[in-house]
């Protein structure tokens, strides 16, 4: 039988060999349904010689090229454009104003992704944005055509660069999986060289090729996906930083009362003793105190026998946009609590302040209702693979009246359905904070992908105590998640039709529970630094022991800063079961305009849609690191996990043969049992999550949560071998194309593009046009300084 190891050990045998193959996958190859064949160039060390595999079996050699499909991005994949026309028109030009330059904050801090994604992300950009400033696609087209390349092999080009762009990097931003260009190296090579481009600068664009081509294509073992140490490639620690490197970092900056979000690590060797630079994002490069600062964090500070040095400066031209750009949205705010929460960013940017941005964020959630929502900074730590370090993303959105008023409902009831979750009231929050809960069209979304939902500040001491924000992205969500019928994998045919007609409602309630109810709730035990506890010692007992509460959250220790690791995922998985739990209320469902049978038809597809979800997640599971590359989707496999164990015929999962012949699987969920087996089931396990989340309990909640990720091909269910059956049907994610805004005399103009490669390649050519040549300048100096720490 085979196996995905058998699999990787062949690749690592095979792997050094120099060979001219491979296959151009479109989508019905992503589904297994088709394969064709691809030359990589010589230089490629990591291409796999399958003509010299030729002593293995058909079904072997179709898995080999299925597997390997993961690292393409098919030709007709979905890229949709999203619609905030009418958002827009209707803001006032003051708003306008304040929405444009927010925007443009926005989007030059995003290009700090590409930074901490890989060591090639920031060359290949300029390589594509060089390219195309000068010959739009369809003029290159005919370049390409001259030039030796199919129109196939052209649009897996185009496809390659648009995901390039919007996923900030060549890795993708939802599993973390490394993705290359689907045509021939000397193909794509001989296109370069035939630009306009490369006409005119030649000795520039060959130097960019040579600094970025070879890992554009390698797929070596560790460069396959995104990871710490051997596991994969990171950006934010140098290449020579391990796990037990990053809890020692960890250690020190809560000895200094530092936060890791805006920070990387890098390692090096000084006389035989090791030494650590830990490097702050600021615009401001002086390592002293400076105008508006006390006192410095930054300098020289021995700990546990190890050199750390705090330096200020990471992105230093980046972070002088995002600044320029806040100060000029600060004359168009529309109160005083944006124009101080805009200072604060600009004085956490400047100087690297995380402080500030709390401070700013603070400010945030006092502006209640905005007409122009935004937010902006190292926010979320799902890529970090020690999970402390902020991804930089920053969004710009229009209030979309209608379905917030659904979301304001929701929020009045939170009082009456927190009490409904399954922890005692000592585990909940002394005072449930109101938050803002708005529904959002998206004019901006900078960074490596974008949600349907956010639940921000993710700063444990202003949400346990000072309160927080929740937004929807609404057009996000009419775009993403529109399903055809003959590309609904894993269901019954019975179920496919109400799968449809009800998926999108189904998602607005869990999406609506998850961020404000999910999120929002449960109480962190803390000690601060004066010993002063947030509960009472002698009267909170653990209801999983019995016993009173015995471990707890000291002084700076954090939620991520704790878990570590875990704590995206553990923190989704526990959001996922709070909306589970909570959408079996009708007042709930009726806040959402469902009743009756309609109510129950939203409960069961959302369920369903859980347990689909929770197969799907294989996807994102590396069988080789035994290691998963998305917090969401673990935490999906968890819950799926959950339910099957809850056994009494809730869940089925089986594996069967489809109808072309090759592997599938079979979902199916008894609805009658829902309001039963299942609330059971996610009530016992909520509550041990949110327990451990509670009281610190990193050694339990690590075992409970490690238990249930564990992908193995033992037990009731073989979900190694089922991982390859989702492969084979998997459809790959949609890409968005946005929207730019430009000032024309004393207003400001909505530019759309058309929903395509080219569209949304148009969009970021035009998007950083007024001073392209010194941008790319100085994403090249930023990727040239530290290109050493990762050979």
């Amino acid at each position: 039988m085979y196996q995905g190891r058998t699999m990787f050990k062949i690749f690592r045998a095979c792997k050094m060999r120099p060979t001219r193959m491979g296959f151009e996958p479109t989508r019905a190859e992503h589904n297994g349904l088709a394969v064709h064949r691809l030359n990589h160039s010589a230089t490629s060390s990591c291409a796999l010689p399958l003509r010299r595999l030729c002593t293995l079996s058909p079904v072997l050699t179709f898995r080999l090229k299925m597997v390997d499909s993961q690292y393409y991005l098919p030709n007709d994949i979905g890229i949709s454009a999203l619609d905030c026309s009418e958002a827009f028109r209707l803001l006032s030009p003051q708003e306008k104003m304040y929405a444009h330059y927010l925007s443009r904050a926005s989007w030059y801090g995003g290009l700090a992704v590409l930074l901490q994604t890989s060591p090639e992300s920031a060359n290949i950009f300029v390589l594509l944005q060089r390219i195309f400033r000068k010959q739009t696609p369809a003029q290159l087209e005919q370049v390409a055509t001259a030039a030796g390349l199919s129109s196939e092999e052209y649009q897996a080009f185009l496809v390659y660069a648009a995901g390039l762009y919007a996923n900030m990097g060549n890795y993708k931003s939802f599993g973390d999986t490394k993705f290359i260009p689907n045509l021939p190296k000397d193909k794509l090579k001989a296109l370069v060289w035939a630009s306009q481009a490369f006409q005119e600068q030649p000795a520039e664009m060959e130097a960019l090729w040579d600094s970025c081509s070879c890992l554009l294509y390698s797929l070596e073992n560790r460069q396959k996906q995104l990871g710490l140490g051997d596991k994969g490639i990171t950006t934010y620690f140098s290449g020579n930083c391990c796990l037990e490197d990053a809890e020692l970092a960890q250690k020190f900056l809560d000895s200094k009362k530092l936060s890791a979000y805006n920070t990387r690590l890098f390692k090096k060797e000084d006389g035989g003793k090791t030494c650590y630079e830990v490097r702050l994002a600021s615009a401001v490069q002086k390592d002293c105190a400076v105008d508006g600062e006390c006192e410095s964090c930054c300098g020289s500070f021995s700990f546990e026998d190890k050199e750390f040095t705090v330096k200020r400066g990471d992105y230093s031209p980046i972070m002088e946009k995002v600044c320029y750009y806040l100060e000029k949205a600060q004359t168009y705010a529309a109160n005083e609590n944006q124009r101080k929460m805009l200072e604060e960013y600009t004085r956490s940017f400047t100087l690297g302040s995380i402080e500030a941005h709390k401070e700013g964020s603070r400010y945030w959630i006092k502006d209640k209702g905005p007409i122009v929502e935004s937010y902006i900074g190292f926010i979320e730590s799902y890529r970090d693979p020690f999970g402390s370090r902020g991804e930089f993303e920053g969004f710009v959105a229009v209030v979309n009246k209608a379905m917030s008023e659904r979301f304001a409902k929701l929020v009045s009831s939170a009082e009456v359905l927190l009490p409904e979750l399954p922890w005692p009231q000592e585990f909940e929050k002394d005072t449930f904070l109101k938050p803002d809960f708005t529904s959002l069209d998206v004019l901006t979304f900078a960074g490596s992908g974008i949600p349907a939902g956010i639940n921000i500040p993710n700063y444990d001491d202003i949400r346990q105590t000072e309160g927080f924000k929740n937004v929807s992205l609404g057009n996000v969500l009419a775009v993403a998640y529109a399903t055809q019928k003959e590309k609904l994998t894993f269901l019954e045919e019975g179920d496919k039709d109400l799968f449809i007609k009800w998926k999108g409602p189904s998602f607005e309630v869990q999406v609506g529970l998850h961020e404000l109810l999910g999120h929002g709730s449960g109480k962190l035990f803390v000690q601060d630094d004066k010993g002063k506890f947030n509960f009472d010692q002698s009267k909170v007992i653990n209801p999983e022991t019995g016993e009173p509460v015995s471990s707890w959250y000291r002084g700076s220790e954090t939620w991520d800063s704790k878990f570590s690791t875990i704590a995206s995922s553990y923190e989704e998985c526990r959001a996922e079961c709070v909306g589970l739990y909570l959408c079996l209320n009708k007042q709930v469902l009726s806040i959402f305009g469902h009743e009756g049978q309609d109510a129950d038809d939203v409960v069961y597809i959302n369920w369903l849609s859980m347990v689909r979800a929770g197969l799907l997640g294989l996807e994102f599971y590396t069988p080789d690191s035994k290691s998963w590359r998305q917090a969401h989707m673990q935490a999906r496999f968890v819950i799926l996990r959950v339910l099957l164990e809850a056994g009494e015929g809730l869940v089925g999962l089986e594996e069967v043969t489809g109808e072309d012949g090759k592997p599938d699987a079979r979902i199916t969920l008894d609805r009658s049992k829902i309001p039963t087996v299942g609330k059971n089931a996610i009530h016992r396990f909520l509550c041990k999550l949110q327990v451990f989340k509670s009281t610190a309990d990193v050694e339990g909640g690590r075992a409970v949560y490690d238990n249930y990720s564990t992908v193995s091909d033992t037990g009731a269910h073989n979900f190694l071998r089922l991982r390859e059956t989702v492969l084979l049907r998997k459809e790959a994610r949609k890409m968005f194309v946005q929207a730019n805004t430009r000032i024309s005399g004393d207003s400001v103009e909505l530019v759309e593009y058309e929903g395509s490669a080219a569209g949304l390649i148009r969009s970021f050519t035009e998007r950083f046009q007024d001073d392209a040549e010194q941008l790319e300048s100085s994403l090249l100096e930023l990727s040239k300084q530290d290109a050493p720490c990762w050979c």
